[in-house]
């Protein structure tokens, strides 16, 4: 017995050693958490996941020839293994290209540290520019006029704009409602809005291959949701054959806007600048007011309060 209890002694001692444990081992333990994390949010929320589980199901059948020492299966998973990480570069081609363009329009050093708001203070378009977007929204709406409206925040639409017929127009009311009207050379198309003015209309804008979008949906809408994956752009779109108002942002599409919240919407990514001088080490959500003068609520509390 006593030899049999110094053999495992032994055993443990040999193979099952404490490895030495430090604070650069715990700094790249979380950071290899956080990336894994991510890739593996990034792959839940896109068509990747169909895919990626068509992997899993191959690695498992690959498992399966392993333990059952299946020499052919193994040596065609061998020989396909290099050209298949090829091949799904190839395949997963556009998400992983979303994803590199999402990660390079995220500031995360702004996101954690911001030493004075006071600094904030590129507002992209006026309050009077939101007021004139959510009446001629609804006027567009009213009448079923339809309409696709993109408005640019930090990436350029340069690009989209050469498609269409420079305007380089103050935004108002009456010139929105002018341009959508049926029968006129304008309205076909998208116009790009940039700041208080419209720089562009007639232009075409990529169309989303998002399976997940009804089939009811038409080219326009599309289109808004097609250009919100590859910008950061907020698109209104208008239907016309319902006459209802939606949101592309994200490569999401946010359907049955009201006037409310079309303008917290627009209010949430104008910003505008607030007289505050702090310091602030972890800048959390931001409240911004209503057009009432009351606190706007963040998508995130809308949904919990439904």
């Amino acid at each position: 017995m006593q030899v049999f209890i110094q053999n495992i002694i032994t055993f443990l001692e040999q193979y099952l050693t404490i490895p030495k444990f430090s604070g650069t081992d715990a700094v790249e333990i979380l950071i290899i958490a956080f990336l894994v994390y991510e890739i593996m949010l990034w792959i839940k929320n896109t068509r990747a996941w169909m895919l990626f589980k068509g992997i899993i199901i191959l690695l498992a059948f690959v498992l399966l020839a392993t333990i059952f020492n299946l020499t052919t299966i193994l040596w065609i998973a061998d020989k396909t293994f290099n050209v298949g990480v090829i091949a799904a570069i190839v395949v997963f081609q556009p998400e992983l290209r979303r994803a590199l363009e999402q990660l390079g329009r995220k500031n995360f050093l702004n996101s954690i540290l911001n030493f004075d708001e006071s600094k904030n203070t590129n507002e992209r378009f006026s309050d009077k520019t939101v007021n004139e977007l959510v009446k001629a929204t609804f006027e567009l709406a009213k009448h079923k006029t339809g309409a696709l409206m993109v408005i640019e925040r930090e990436v350029r639409l340069a690009e989209y704009e050469r498609t269409g017929i420079d305007l380089d127009a103050e935004i108002s009311n009456q010139l929105l409602i002018n341009i959508f009207e049926h029968n006129t050379p304008l309205h076909d198309g998208a116009i790009i809005i940039r700041g208080n003015r419209i720089t562009s209309a007639t232009c075409y804008l990529p169309l989303s291959d998002n399976m997940e979008l009804g089939k009811e949906l038409g080219t326009r809408h599309r289109a808004g949701v097609g250009v919100s994956e590859v910008t950061d752009s907020l698109t209104i779109i208008v239907s016309e054959e319902t006459g209802k108002v939606s949101l592309a942002l994200g490569g999401k599409l946010i359907r049955s806007v009201d006037g409310d919240e079309l303008r917290n919407r627009l209010i949430e990514i104008q910003n505008k600048s607030f007289d505050t001088k702090r310091f602030k080490i972890w800048k959390g959500r931001k409240h911004i007011p209503s057009a009432d003068g009351k606190e706007a609520k963040s998508s995130h509390e809308k949904n919990a309060d439904k």
